[in-house]
């Protein structure tokens, strides 16, 4: 396993995949219903190279695509699975949702996907990030469906995929299960861990210290925290030159805000690898080779 005392043993970020990375926000958020069917196909429309999208357990084993604890803000109030958590309803309740029309009458009937549906339409032609929401710090289903299911998915995922979490304890948790049950010859997943200085999130992480807990391999902190400024140029120098981790943030919605982030910094400090953003058909261009 990747430990985090081990830098020279980082698994490399998609390194066949051209700079710098771009990964639409639980797709093209901006132009169609986040995490939807409809807004995947939108982002790969708009050019955008990778997607961003969150995933919970379903209460039969299923993976579903969704960010939200519950399906209150997406879903209609009188069809929003009566505001149960999705690991607390089977599939083939929650594929009856409507997760459309929140955005727009057009997108009625929308419905969250389930990963895998994903994964086969989109890899490995383009690249994703699955996020993993979880709460749990033991016990916890999640890190052993997805390395299940990403071995039954094979070579259509290899080099294709990355975990990445706010909880470093499922994101440790998915990278020791991946190990149990990846076949031989196949290529390691990087991860991430995600944080940022919000209320919601457990005051020890909110700096990047669950990068240390879970032994992650690239980090993932909100933008203003890898800003070009004194402090995010230390920040960045510890993270990138002395513990070897690549930066992507988010969420980079501006285009000349994307361009200072991934442009070097004084004293060799390189940019970051890339950025997650809402608005891919904005950033356009922004990739070097």
């Amino acid at each position: 396993m990747n430990l985090p005392g081990n830098p020279s043993k980082r698994i490399p970020l998609l390194p066949d995949r051209k700079r710098p990375l771009v990964f639409a926000h639980r797709g093209c958020s901006s132009l169609a219903p986040e995490n939807t069917m409809a807004a995947f196909i939108k982002a790969q429309e708009t050019g955008a190279p990778g997607i961003e999208l969150d995933i919970h357990p379903t209460a039969d084993g299923k993976l579903v695509v969704v960010h939200d604890d519950t399906f209150i803000r997406t879903a209609p109030p009188d069809h929003n699975g009566g505001g149960k958590k999705p690991e607390e309803l089977i599939y083939d309740e929650i594929r009856r949702l409507d997760a459309g029309s929140f955005f727009g009458s057009r997108w009625s009937g929308e419905r969250p996907p389930l990963l895998e549906e994903v994964l086969e339409t989109f890899c490995p032609v383009m690249y994703v990030d699955i996020e993993l929401k979880s709460r749990k710090t033991k016990d916890d289903p999640l890190p052993g469906l997805l390395a299940a299911k990403l071995r039954a998915l094979g070579k259509l995922i290899s080099a294709a995929v990355t975990v990445s979490s706010f909880n470093p304890f499922c994101l440790r948790a998915f990278k020791r299960a991946w190990q149990q049950v990846k076949a031989e010859g196949t290529a390691d997943i990087p991860t991430a861990v995600i944080w940022c200085a919000d209320g919601e999130v457990p005051w020890i992480l909110r700096r990047g210290f669950g990068r240390i807990m879970s032994g992650c391999d690239y980090l993932k902190p909100i933008h203003t925290q890898a800003a070009v400024n004194l402090g995010g140029a230390l920040s960045r120098f510890r993270w990138q030159i002395i513990e070897k981790r690549p930066i992507v943030p988010w969420t980079v919605d501006d285009r000349t805000l994307a361009k200072r982030l991934l442009a070097p910094l004084p004293a060799g400090i390189p940019g970051c690898e890339g950025i997650i953003t809402n608005r891919p058909q904005d950033m356009c261009g922004l990739r070097e080779s």
